[in-house]
């Protein structure tokens, strides 16, 4: 018996509401990845600003177990704390870090350029190293010679206006790039602020984004989020002061220069899993280099036994409870975030790890488990 024509007319209604729901649902999904790409810079900034916000808002709750006194002003002694050690570091050590930054770069450039003419000696070809102008040229080298024309000739208009072109445009590039690294930090800075200041506003309207029937699952995933991140970055933080320190103190025993920057690199990089302990201990070996071969093989060995420290009992027993991600997993992350997006895809791909690992984790937990922590 042949349905009625009505219900045909209905299924038929139905199947086109439904192709046209996710043909729509496909392209406002691919939209919404093309944004993504094209702003990644953009969103990578926000996030970054984020997580600022939980570290103050993490530091503050720890002074919080101390003192009774109030989120605001527990936050805001947080701020002043981390602003005079800010300061007191620029204007007590300033210099030194500058005089070292200096020697440190110069110390880089010239091994580099060394162990180029060492790997040039044993016939590997180094022609894909492009090291620019790391050497002056050498001495006998024609590049260095005076030129044949006469002292008393000046140079062209043409020639002026070229090399004026070229130091206002090189000019123009140092602008506008410090420009925007400045304006990145104060970004950071003030979304952190932002965030830290009244993150129950956020929370919430994060949560009221979520259909109706999705909000009590949203405020939980979000809350396991926030808390994942929270204790994530205080035991990062502790692991990159101590990483400062062994490597500054270990350095300056061993007699390396420029230990203290180094150590400040060293502490820094630690915030990159995996690919930051690598590039540090690289930096640090190259800047031994130039004290003698014991130096550097004694600063390797040290690099080794900052790199089991942290690896084998810093890690583990700081962040036993707050990321359980397999080396290998958050290596290939990391790889192709790197590759994808540069330097911020490379620095901010473990905490993006944990969101993610956070919301797998809860879409696999049973129906029952949910609804006994939603009433809770």
């Amino acid at each position: 018996m042949a349905p009625p024509a009505d219900d045909r007319i209905r299924c038929r209604n139905d199947l086109a509401w439904a192709i046209s729901v996710g043909g729509i649902g496909t392209v406002l999904f691919a939209a919404l990845l093309a944004a993504a790409w094209f702003f990644a810079s953009t969103l990578f900034l926000i996030f970054a600003g984020v997580l600022l916000g939980v570290a103050l808002y993490a530091m503050s709750n720890l002074l919080g177990r101390v003192t009774k006194l109030p989120h605001s002003l527990r936050l805001a002694v947080v701020c002043l704390l981390l602003a005079a050690l800010l300061s007191g570091v620029i204007f007590l050590g300033g210099a030194t870090i500058a005089q070292q930054a200096t020697v440190l770069s110069n110390t880089i450039k010239s091994q580099i350029v060394n162990v180029k003419a060492f790997l040039e000696k044993y016939g590997v070809d180094t022609s894909y190293l492009d090291i620019g102008n790391l050497a002056a040229a050498p001495a006998g080298s024609p590049a260095s010679e005076a030129p044949a024309a006469a002292p008393h000739n000046l140079p062209s208009a043409g020639a002026i206006a070229s090399s004026g072109g070229a130091i206002l445009s090189q000019t123009w590039k140092i602008v506008l790039g410090t420009v925007g690294a400045v304006g990145n930090f104060f970004i950071v800075l003030f979304l952190g602020l932002c965030f830290a200041a009244q993150p129950g506003v956020y929370r919430n309207g994060l949560i009221y984004m979520a259909p109706a029937r999705h909000r009590p699952n949203t405020a939980i995933v979000v809350d396991r989020i926030g808390e994942t991140l929270q204790r994530w970055l205080i035991a990062q933080m502790i692991t990159m002061f101590a990483v400062f320190l062994i490597t500054w103190l270990g350095l300056a025993l061993i007699g390396i220069p420029s230990s203290f920057i180094l150590g400040v690199q060293a502490g820094l990089l630690t915030f990159i899993p995996t690919v930051g302990a690598l590039i540090g201990g690289l930096i640090v070996v190259l800047a031994s280099l130039a004290s003698g071969w014991i130096a550097a093989l004694s600063a390797f060995v040290l690099f080794l036994g900052i790199h089991s420290l942290e690896s084998y009992i810093l890690t583990p027993m700081l962040q036993r409870h707050a990321l359980e991600i397999p080396p290998a997993t958050l290596f290939a992350f990391q790889i192709l975030l790197g590759v994808v997006f540069g330097i911020w895809g490379l620095a901010l791909a473990l905490p993006l790890m944990a969101i993610v690992k956070v919301v797998i984790n809860f879409l696999h937990e049973d129906g029952e488990g949910k609804a006994e922590i939603a009433a809770a």
